[in-house]
Formats: structure tokens, C-alpha cells, sequence
């Protein structure tokens, strides 16, 4: 039999559970309305556009039709015109209107505009309450530290300065008591304050508020009274964590978000429905789902990793399409960042420990996400020399504006990008299919000028540097989410996405041994097709505290039930939905430790011992899998439940790009410079008069109008049925263990 409370812990338990239920992206009555009515729009247009730091990709699939790839530059002032720039672009490709292209069609959106505005500091003013006496809450942060011997390493300061950062006297106690009453006549004086401060945003973040939230509610009345059109955030309402900083970490950032976001989505909807759009708007965000663009004004958080969060999605599919392999490493080189993230065993990477900057350094959102690890190495990432004679790419990015010195557009440091011009790797004439002609004259005059002087180098032999040194961070950072975790990469495929990731994805293959590196027909666009792959989400969670070895299945399975009833309505109120299913999840840990992993239920109900053992069972062996142990004998203690509701609304079937045009030649030549064998006359392939099966050894290069496939001398490739290269990295070579 299954330990049961007495009533009154039961009553208690209850009142927890339901009181902390809160969805993470809710919606409105107008919206749910706007969504049935869009159920006519079903096998419509489906466009998916993803705002880079570089380029703006947009992936159009029209029913019955394969998908077609644009790219124009992301415009930072403004990114909706880059928006619309593409738009007007696949129109006038298609031969029809923009209105044309827009009417009946869904747009899925993925941007990097809220996280540019946390990394640049362009966020709202934001103030933050809290329960008097913890007013360090976002300076003592949970510790850490990932060089803990360096001491001239300081935490930055916090999200909100301490400054900002007002004390309210209240006090709530850990089973939900009044433990001091709420001073309403303190918190409309912080009111006043904060109006006097010219405050835009206010995030609340109250002790125990996942307990009985009834303190901070109020608190968000008087803000609401005092400070009318301030947009205010409620920890337990966004996060019902049991973690007080993971709780005000996400609640101020999203406080910090809303005023931007809100005018953001608010421009975006209304220019989109100017030039025409009728159908659906849904945002892509960090958990890799889909919301609509309507409730990301109340969460904005939830788009913080928005367009990375797709890449591994589409990986995953190609991958799997291509060979069913389980084990991918999905790279996305774009223009600014290098993202790579890791499939196992066909599941999609999250990550609890989701960071704005570096792990401990940075800021904890205190959200899962889509795990995606990204560093500073793309196309348009600058090549130094320091002073003291080395050579480094990146972090800093010409970004779209001015952009690499071959652009033409002002940029005067050398980048990737100039180095593979450089190198013969890029058509100068072929840029984006020939819409934009790139200056290699310029671009080698940097580079001479910048590092192969300070270095005694040839230009050619500079651009090759500049490339290794980009190759080995980017293989670097495989390593990390590879070796360091105990995964051989020899024995994963290597997908490449992002319009800079086959100018060196052969030579990443080749240092970490992999067998085989992918390259989707749709690479240059990778995360936007992923968009177009996902599923509409909404999770329901709660905070719960009990154990294994005190557990009370009938508190539990009501809970379950809200949980699980919540999700239902959201699949039933979600037009076009070709499947759903609800997972459900608990988050668990061993007792007295710190850190908790988040598990499977292996049932929807319990309904004996043998069920709570097999949870039991299940964390242990995960446990084991991430931390490298297990311990059988301590009890598990387990703090929250949350239910996922994922609803499919497209179709299955994998986009793929529609051939455009005649092939230039089949196979040309022309002077390309490569690792070991120096400048050769290399063949160039164009994509479009490849034939599925037949094989080609390098050194080569396969064009697209999007991008462009370095083949390093001796790995072989071929076209598969899917429309991917599929290229062995090692071909003629003899592979050497490592």
C-alpha cells in the first residue's frame, strides 16, 4: 500500500498543489477566437522566418509543393523591415504579390530580439519586490563558479540594480501560514518611489508565493492602482519554482522584456496584417514549441533562445531521414554565432541550467529550454592579432551592419567570411544566388593589412589561419557537449545548418573523426525549417514537495488531473490539430542534494508501491546517466509536476527545397586554396546537377544559391534521396583511432 497523510496534511497538500497550477504562455479569449477562426487557413502557405544576428532566413512551403529559401540581411535598427524585406523578396521570386503570398498563410516567427535587448542592456528599467529582509536575493545568486582558483573574477552585477530593488513587508511561511501580514500602506510608498524613478516594468517575486500566493496578488493590485499601464510580473504565477533565485531570475528578465516585446510582436502583427497576412502568427520559443504571438506580451522570457531552439529539431529529422541515426551533433553556423547542440538517442537536448552569457557568470533564466551552446564563431566573426603575435576569430561580430569587408558596406576588419573568399571557397558572383556581389580585392587588402603582416604570412596562408583558428573553436565546443559528457563523437553524424556551416563542416568532421557529416538541401535555413516542424506547446506546472518513501498517490493523481485537464483544453481549443499527446513529468532529486533532473512519469496514474518504484527506478537510472551515479539507498525527494501538451498542426513530411532554374555547369573549375595541398584548380559542383547516388571526391566545392560546401581533398560525398550531401569527411584516407 501507498503511505497516506492525515487529513489535514491531505487539505494542506491540496491547497498547494492547485494554487500553484499555472500555465506557462496563456491565452485570451480574442486569441482563442482568433485561432478557430483560422482553422480555414489548413493546408494553406506555411511561411517560417528566423531574424539572425546576420541574415533573416525565411523558408516558404506551399501545399503541394516543395519549399523555396530566401535571405536578406537582418536590419538591427529595426528587424521587422528585414522581415518584411524577405517577404517582399520570395514574393517577387514567385511572381506574385506580397498580399498574394501572405493571404490564408501561417507565419511562424523565430527572433533574437529579446536576447539582444538582455546582452546589450536595452531592456526596460525594471524594479524588483521582494519580502523584506532578502532584498540580496539577485546578488546572492546559488554560487558557483567555473574557475573557482581565478579570484580577479567578479560576478557582474545584478539583473536589477540593488538600487531598484524595494523590500516589502510581509512575510508568508513554508506551509502556506501568515506569518507577518502585508504592510499595503509600505508598498503604495514603493510605489511612489518607483514613480518618481521613471520605472517601465516591475517584477515581484514574494517567499513561499508558490505556497499561498494571496501576498504577492495583492501586491500586483496596488501596483496595478498606483502605477496603471506598468507591466508588472509575478514569480509564482511565471515560475512556480521552489528555488527563490530561479524564481526572481525569470521574473525579472521577463518584467524586463515586456515593454519591448510587447511593441515589438505588436508591429510585427500589425505590418504583417497591413501587407496582407490572415492566417496564424505563432512564436517560436526556447523549448523548441510554438505559441502565438498574442501571449508572448505576457511571457517574453519565453523567447529568449527562440530561433536556436530549432536547429536540433531539424538535425534530428534529417538525420534520422537520411540513415536513422540516434546519436547527431547539430551545428548552426550563421553569420554571428556558432550554436551546436546534441541528439541522443533521437531525443531532443533541454537543459535546466539555461544561461544568458557565461554559465555562472551570466544570468539563469530558470527555465528549461532547448540545450544549445553557443559561442561567438560565424561568418562574420573578426580575425585579430593581439599583441603579442596571436592570431583570434571572434567573439566580435562585423554583424549585418557594416558587415565583412567584402560587403562593401563599411566594414574594415577582416572576417570568416573575407577569409574564405580569399581562399576561392565563395563565388564572389554567387553570393545569395548572384544578388549580391562581394569584393574580394577588399577583402584580401584586410587581411593582408591586419594579419598576415603582423604575421609574415601570404594572404592565402593568413585566410587559412583565420579559418583553422574559427574550425578548432567550433570543434571545441563539440567537444564540450561530446567527449566531456562521455559520447564519442566518431560514432555520431555531424549535421551542418546555417549559410556559413559548409565552408568548414568537412574539416570539423575530420578533426573529431566523425564518419559522416550531413548537409540538409535546406542548410542555409536550417533553424526556420525546423520551425516549420514543431509543434504548438503549452505546459501546465506545479510546485509539490514530498518523497518516494512518504508519498500520497491520491493528492498526487488530483493533482495530475488539473495538470493533465489543463493541457486537454489547450489541444481542444487548438485548431488543425493533426495529433496531440500530454507527457508528464516530475522533477526529483536525491534527498539533500541540491540539483534536480526532471523524469518521465512511467505512469499517468499511481495506483500501487510497484508504480512509485518504478519512478523510483527511472530517476535512478537517469541519475546515473547524467551524474555518473546512483544511490539506491537515499530517498527521493520529488518537488514539482508539470504536464506538456504538444500539438501537431503541419504536416510530417520534411521540407525540402524546390530546384530553381538550370544548373550554371554541372562542373566547372576554378582556383580554390585548401588545407595540406595548397591552391589548386578545384571542382565546383552546382547542387542542382547533382544525381541521387553518384559519388565525387574532393577537393571541391558544392554551390547552392545559399551557400557553399567545402569537400577538403580526399573526403568523398553524394546526393541521398532525401536531397542532402552526405559526405564522409575521410574518404580515400586511411581513418587513424584517435
Amino acid at each position: 500500500m501507498i503511505d497516506s497523510r492525515d487529513t489535514s496534511s491531505q487539505v494542506l497538500t491540496l491547497k498547494f498543489a492547485i494554487s500553484t497550477v499555472r500555465v506557462y504562455i496563456s491565452r485570451s479569449d480574442a486569441e482563442v477566437q482568433g485561432l478557430q477562426t483560422a482553422t480555414k487557413h489548413a493546408g494553406a502557405t506555411r511561411l517560417a522566418v528566423d531574424t539572425g544576428g546576420t541574415f533573416t532566413d525565411l523558408v516558404v512551403e506551399r501545399p503541394d509543393a516543395d519549399v523555396r529559401l530566401y535571405k536578406r540581411p537582418t536590419t538591427p535598427a529595426n528587424p521587422i523591415d528585414g522581415v518584411l524585406n524577405v517577404l517582399a523578396a520570395a514574393a517577387a521570386d514567385l511572381g506574385v504579390p506580397l498580399a498574394h503570398l501572405l493571404d490564408g498563410s501561417e507565419l511562424i516567427y523565430a527572433t533574437t530580439h529579446a536576447i539582444n535587448a538582455v546582452l546589450t542592456g536595452s531592456t526596460a528599467r525594471t524594479a524588483f519586490l521582494v519580502t523584506r529582509g532578502h532584498r540580496d536575493m539577485l546578488v546572492f545568486r546559488e554560487g558557483g563558479r567555473d574557475k573557482p582558483f581565478d579570484h580577479r573574477r567578479q560576478f557582474p552585477d545584478p539583473y536589477v540594480p540593488r538600487a531598484l530593488t524595494f523590500e516589502v513587508p510581509e512575510r508568508i511561511g513554508a506551509q502556506g501560514e501568515v506569518v507577518e501580514p502585508l504592510d499595503e500602506d509600505a508598498v503604495r510608498k514603493v510605489c511612489a518611489t518607483l514613480r518618481e524613478e521613471g520605472v517601465e516594468a516591475v517584477a515581484v517575486c514574494l517567499l513561499w508565493s508558490i505556497v499561498e500566493p494571496k501576498h504577492e496578488l495583492r501586491v500586483a493590485e496596488l501596483l496595478t492602482e498606483e502605477l496603471p499601464g506598468v507591466p508588472v510580473t509575478l514569480g509564482h504565477r511565471l515560475n512556480p519554482s521552489l528555488r527563490e533565485y530561479r524564481r526572481a531570475a525569470s521574473a525579472v528578465i521577463d518584467a524586463s522584456l515586456k515593454p519591448l516585446m510587447t511593441r515589438h510582436i505588436e508591429e510585427l502583427e500589425r505590418r504583417l496584417r497591413e501587407a496582407g497576412l490572415r492566417g496564424p502568427l505563432p512564436v517560436v520559443t526556447s523549448s523548441g514549441g510554438l505559441v502565438h504571438a498574442g501571449t508572448i506580451a505576457t511571457a517574453p522570457i519565453h523567447v529568449i533562445n527562440s530561433g536556436p531552439s530549432m536547429a536540433p529539431l531539424a538535425g534530428r529529422s534529417y538525420a534520422a531521414a537520411g540513415a536513422g541515426d540516434e546519436t547527431v551533433i547539430v551545428m548552426d553556423t550563421g553569420g554571428t554565432s556558432f550554436d551546436v547542440s546534441l541528439v541522443r538517442r533521437g531525443e531532443i537536448p533541454f537543459t535546466r541550467e539555461s544561461w544568458i552569457g557565461e554559465p555562472y557568470i551570466g544570468v539563469l533564466t530558470g527555465f528549461p529550454s532547448v540545450d544549445v551552446r553557443s559561442i561567438g564563431a560565424g561568418g562574420g566573426s573578426v580575425a585579430r592579432v593581439d599583441d603579442y603575435g596571436l592570431l583570434h576569430v571572434g567573439p566580435q561580430s562585423a554583424g549585418a551592419v557594416p558587415g565583412p569587408v567584402c560587403y562593401g558596406r563599411g566594414g574594415t576588419a577582416p572576417t570568416v567570411t573575407d577569409a574564405s573568399l580569399v581562399l576561392g571557397h565563395i563565388d564572389p558572383a554567387y553570393f545569395l544566388g548572384g544578388e549580391m556581389e562581394l569584393d574580394r580585392d577588399a577583402a584580401a587588402a584586410a587581411i593582408e593589412r591586419d594579419i598576415a603582416r603582423p604575421l609574415d604570412l601570404t594572404v592565402e596562408q593568413a585566410a587559412m589561419a583565420i579559418r583553422n583558428v574559427a574550425t578548432q573553436r567550433m570543434v571545441d565546443a563539440i567537444e564540450e557537449i561530446t567527449i566531456h559528457q562521455g559520447i564519442d563523437p566518431q560514432r555520431a553524424v555531424l549535421a551542418g545548418g546555417g549559410g556559413a556551416a559548409g565552408l568548414n563542416a568537412v574539416s570539423i568532421g575530420r578533426r573529431l573523426r566523425c564518419e559522416r557529416v550531413l548537409i540538409p538541401d535546406v542548410v542555409a535555413a536550417l533553424s526556420a525549417s525546423g520551425a516549420l516542424l514543431s509543434d504548438m506547446a503549452f505546459d501546465a506546472r506545479t510546485a509539490d514537495w514530498r518523497t518516494t518513501a512518504d508519498f500520497d498517490a491520491d493528492t498526487v493523481n488530483r493533482l495530475l488531473d488539473t495538470l493533465e485537464a489543463r493541457c486537454g483544453a489547450f489541444v481542444d481549443e487548438t485548431p488543425g490539430v493533426v495529433s496531440s499527446r500530454v507527457d508528464l513529468f516530475a522533477e526529483a532529486r536525491y534527498a539533500r542534494q541540491i540539483w534536480e533532473l526532471e523524469v518521465h512519469l512511467p505512469v499517468r496514474r499511481f495506483a500501487s508501491r510497484a508504480d512509485v518504484d518504478a519512478l523510483r527506478s527511472r530517476f535512478d537510472a537517469l541519475h546515473q546517466e547524467v551524474f555518473g551515479v546512483a544511490d539506491a539507498d537515499s530517498e527521493v525527494e520529488l518537488l514539482g509536476w508539470r504536464a506538456a501538451a504538444r500539438c501537431k498542426v503541419g504536416s510530417d513530411v520534411l521540407p525540402r527545397v524546390a530546384p530553381t532554374g538550370s544548373p550554371i555547369q554541372p562542373v566547372r573549375r576554378r582556383w580554390a586554396t585548401f588545407e595540406e595541398i595548397g591552391t589548386v584548380a578545384a571542382a565546383v559542383w552546382d547542387a542542382r546537377g547533382l544525381r541521387v547516388g553518384e559519388r565525387h571526391e574532393g577537393p571541391g566545392i558544392v554551390e547552392t544559391p545559399d551557400t557553399s560546401v567545402v569537400i577538403d581533398a580526399g573526403a568523398t560525398f553524394e546526393l541521398n534521396e532525401r536531397g542532402s550531401l552526405v559526405i564522409d569527411p575521410h574518404g580515400t584516407e586511411t581513418r587513424q583511432p584517435r
